[in-house]
């Protein structure tokens, strides 16, 4: 292993590539890519789950150390090297090591955002039928599933919501990518607040809010310990290839640690926000059961829609809330494909409407194959799961550990910790040098192998998350 080359030269083969315009815009588009679907059904659910208010308590803390440190070394790594993973990996060595970790890390979103877009098709179509008024279809029993089973229903709806992130691709990253976050964060932080206002108040609301916020010690146990961990990955889109690229694009003023420091007060408050918004109005609804929150497209699909079926104003709430998640799953799909482009245009050499159109296409054939394997594929199964279940279990349960453990032995035994932190000491205080150096060296990498581990035996059923 060999270290890369000087500072100047890093420079010079970023003099030409695109950057945000300031810190906002950089801050606003990586708290777009972590504020995604993850933060709005999976959190709620593992929260309720694992112990309500004491989870909240574990991830917070887990998500100002461990996931600081990991969005440090990212962000840091990709602003010094000017390049996306490849690239930042092979600037300091071109050994098989190398160029595996670089491409594990640029492989996850490609294989992520074709069944992200479905499920924002999904979105996409519940959106639109609440518009139309039928909130008591969307609640029935057996909607979703048959929805789903189409096939070429659920197919069209992926590929509308395709074609808009691979429209903001074209634009670029500060008139699209850039000027969309600007746009659809504010507005998303204020549907959370109204939506999360109206749940809250719901009749049996509150013993929701006080599960969620209060910890209670009682619940506390090691799994809630590794849940947290492994909901930070998803939370913060640790792993996923987005942070280098985004990195790549900060000009050389942008505060790093600052904007750190916002990025992650700004997902806190929407993943809370999601926790107010879902909690309690399924408290409400349930009388009280935690154990009526599911994961994923159950909570988000039947339970939801069940919930606002049952309110005096469900049809409005349902609108207001699906098109919370419609923008939280845009700004996310579209950081994970923007990830893709910029592996396109370093690797191929290519220009961006040409990066972007072979990121649509990966998105189109696999996307597709997510979409109908519910229904006119579902006859294949990988692992026992269905195609959709298989690229979310490879990605987050397998490659973003194996990912983000590679960052960490790129920075601890190749960059340096100390070369890492005079990157970031160009315009940043650093005031949590300390501690990153402890996570980074010590910590972090256990954690990574725990997530790893447990996630692997929660699939084959060792055991249960």
């Amino acid at each position: 292993m060999r270290e890369g080359g000087s500072t100047n030269a890093l420079l010079h083969a970023g003099r030409s590539r695109s950057s945000f315009s300031g810190k906002m815009g950089y801050v606003l588009a990586v708290a777009g890519s972590a504020v995604g679907l993850g933060n709005i059904w999976r959190f709620p659910y593992l929260a309720a789950k694992y112990g309500g208010g004491i989870f909240l308590l574990v991830y917070l803390i887990l998500m100002l150390t461990f996931g600081y440190a990991l969005i440090m070394s990212e962000t840091a790594l990709g602003r010094m090297t000017k390049k996306s993973p490849v690239g930042a990996f092979g600037t300091f060595g071109k050994g098989i090591a190398f160029r595996l970790g670089g491409w594990i890390n640029a492989v996850i979103p490609m294989l992520i955002v074709p069944y992200y877009s479905v499920i924002g098709g999904w979105v996409v179509k519940y959106l639109f039928e609440y518009l139309r008024g039928n909130t008591g279809i969307l609640a029935a029993d057996g909607y979703f599933t048959g929805f789903i089973a189409e096939g070429v229903s659920a197919e069209l709806w992926f590929l509308l919501f395709s074609i808009a992130v691979i429209a903001v691709l074209f634009a670029g990253v500060k008139q699209g990518v850039e000027r969309v976050s600007k746009v659809m964060m504010p507005v998303l932080v204020i549907l959370a607040v109204f939506v999360a206002g109206y749940s809250m108040t719901r009749p049996g609301a509150f013993e929701g809010v006080k599960y969620f916020l209060v910890p209670n010690f009682e619940n506390f146990s090691w799994m809630t310990v590794v849940a947290a961990m492994g909901q930070m990955f998803y939370s913060l889109s640790i792993a996923m290839g987005i942070l280098y690229t985004y990195g790549s694009y900060v000009k050389e003023d942008v505060d790093i640690e600052k904007s750190t420091s916002q990025v992650e007060i700004f997902d806190t408050a929407i993943a809370m926000l999601a926790g107010l918004m879902i909690i309690p109005a399924v408290f409400a609804f349930s009388g009280g059961d935690p154990d009526t929150l599911q994961a994923g497209p159950s909570l988000m699909f039947i339970t939801i829609p069940k919930v606002f079926a049952s309110m005096g104003f469900g049809t409005d709430a349902g609108i207001l809330f699906f098109l919370l998640v419609l923008l939280a799953a845009l700004t996310s799909a579209i950081s994970l494909a923007e990830s893709g482009v910029s592996t396109f245009e370093d690797q191929l050499g290519w220009s961006r409407h040409k990066a972007a159109l072979l990121m649509g296409a990966v998105m189109v054939v696999f996307g597709s194959a997510s979409a109908l394997g519910f229904g006119v594929l579902d006859f294949i199964t990988i692992l026992g799961m269905s195609i959709l279940d298989f690229f979310d279990f490879l990605t987050n349960s397998l490659m973003m550990p194996i990912a983000a453990l590679a960052t960490c032995l790129l920075v601890t035994r190749v960059v340096g910790i100390d070369k890492i932190a005079k990157e970031v000491e160009q315009s940043s205080g650093f005031k949590r040098k300390g501690m990153y150096k402890l996570f980074m060296r010590y910590l972090a990498p256990v954690c990574i192998v725990v997530i790893l581990l447990s996630s692997v035996a929660n699939v084959l059923g060792w055991i249960s998350m």
